[in-house]
C-alpha cells in the first residue's frame, strides 16, 4: 500500500457473488484513486475472488447469519486491525451494524444504496415490516457522513421512503466494454433467441415474458426463449409455459457470458431494478435488450426504449424489432471507482 494512501473499510454482509458481490469486486480491481481498500465480509466465494485479485480481506462472522452481536465485533476488530478513514457499508444490513457499532471520530461512514423499490413488497413481507425498516434507516442515516445511489431511481426512492435529507450522491454501477466488440447487427427474426437470466420468483414476471413469447411465436415458430436461473416459481412457470403451448427452456443456473453469446435478445421485466448488472452486460455486448420501465432501467437502455410488461402486444413487439441500446450511457469501473473517491472528498461525481 502506497504510504500516502488513505484507508477504507468495506462492509459487505454477503458471501456469495451476486449484483453487490460483482459491485465490489469491480470497484476493487479497479481501485478507488487514493484508497487502500479492505473488505470485511463472511468466508466464501467472494472472499476467495477478493483474495485472487489481490484485494486485501477480513473475514469474519460478519451479516445476517451471524447476527447483530457477532456482526459487530467483526467490524470493531476490523476497525482496529485496518484504521480506516472511511468505514463503506453496502446492504442495508452493513449500513444497521455500521450505524450501530461505535467507532474512531476520525472514521466517517459511507454508504452505497443497491436495494431499495417503490413497491414495498419487493424486498419487505409486509407493510409493517416495511415501515419499521424504513424508521430504522431513517435513524441510521443521522449517523452516515456520505450516501451513495447506483441510479437516480434510487435517490429518488431513499428520499421518499427514508426522507433522507443529506445529499445523495448518484453513481451507477461500472461495466467493462469487451475489446473489439461491435454492436451486433439484428439477427433473423425467424429464429430470434430470447434469453431471460432471473431467479424464478414473483418479482421477475417470467410469466408476461412467457406470455409475450407466445405472441412472437404466432408469427416466428421458430423463435426460442431460454429462462436462466432458479427460484420458487419454477414448477408455476414451466406449468404456464406448457398451457401456452410454447417451448421455453429452464437449464437452472449458467455461465451469463455464454449464454450472452448465443443470444438475440435479453429480456428483463421485473417490477424494479436499481441498477441491474444483467442489462448492462447485455449493453456493453451490443446485445438488444427488452426491460421494463421501471427503477434503474431507463438510465442503461433509454425511458423511451422500455416497456410495460402488462402490454403483451408491444412487449412482444419489442422483442422482435427492438434495436441495439447505445453503450454511450455506461459507466466503466475506472469511471465508478473515480467517482467514489470525489465522492470520499465531497466533490460531485463527473460520470
Amino acid at each position: 500500500m502506497p504510504e500516502t494512501a488513505r484507508r477504507a473499510l468495506w462492509l459487505v454482509p454477503v458471501a456469495p457473488l451476486g449484483g453487490v458481490a460483482r459491485h465490489v469486486l469491480d470497484a476493487t480491481a479497479a481501485g478507488v484513486p487514493g484508497w487502500h481498500i479492505t473488505v470485511l465480509c463472511p468466508e466464501g466465494a467472494l472472499a476467495a475472488r477478493l483474495r485472487a485479485q489481490g484485494t486485501t480481506v477480513i473475514a469474519a462472522r460478519f451479516g445476517p447469519e451471524a447476527g447483530l452481536g457477532a456482526s459487530r465485533r467483526a467490524l470493531a476488530a476490523a476497525v482496529r486491525a485496518s484504521d480506516p478513514q472511511i468505514v463503506h457499508s453496502h446492504l442495508a444490513y452493513a449500513d444497521i451494524v455500521s450505524a450501530w457499532t461505535r467507532l474512531p471520530r476520525t472514521a466517517r461512514r459511507f454508504t452505497t444504496e443497491h436495494g431499495i423499490a417503490r413497491d414495498d413488497g419487493v424486498y419487505h413481507r409486509s407493510s409493517a415490516q416495511a415501515g419499521a425498516m424504513a424508521l430504522v434507516h431513517r435513524q441510521r442515516f443521522r449517523r452516515f457522513d456520505g450516501a451513495i445511489a447506483v441510479s437516480e431511481a434510487t435517490r429518488a426512492a431513499m428520499i421518499e421512503k427514508w426522507r433522507v435529507r443529506r445529499s445523495i450522491v448518484v453513481i451507477p454501477n461500472g461495466v467493462a466494454l469487451p475489446d473489439g466488440l461491435a454492436v451486433r447487427e439484428p439477427a433473423d427474426v425467424a429464429g430470434l433467441r430470447i434469453l431471460a437470466l432471473s431467479r424464478l420468483s414473483a418479482e421477475k414476471r417470467i410469466d408476461r415474458l412467457i406470455e409475450a413469447y407466445a405472441l412472437v411465436r404466432r408469427e416466428h415458430p421458430a423463435a426460442t426463449l431460454t429462462v436462466a436461473g432458479e427460484g420458487p416459481l419454477r414448477d408455476e412457470l414451466e406449468a404456464r409455459a406448457a398451457e401456452l403451448g410454447v417451448p421455453v427452456a429452464f437449464p437452472g443456473f449458467v455461465d451469463s457470458e455464454g449464454a450472452m453469446a448465443d443470444a438475440d435478445v435479453v429480456a428483463q421485466l421485473s417490477v424494479w431494478e436499481n441498477c441491474s448488472y444483467t442489462l448492462l452486460d447485455a449493453v456493453a455486448r451490443g446485445l438488444r435488450v427488452v426491460a421494463s420501465r421501471v427503477g434503474g432501467n431507463g438510465d442503461i437502455v433509454g425511458r423511451d426504449r422500455c416497456v410495460d410488461p402488462d402490454d403483451l402486444a408491444a412487449t412482444a413487439a419489442a422483442l422482435v424489432s427492438a434495436p441495439p441500446a447505445p453503450r454511450d450511457r455506461l459507466t466503466t469501473p475506472g469511471d465508478m471507482t473515480a467517482a467514489i473517491a470525489r465522492a470520499y472528498a465531497g466533490e460531485e461525481p463527473e460520470c
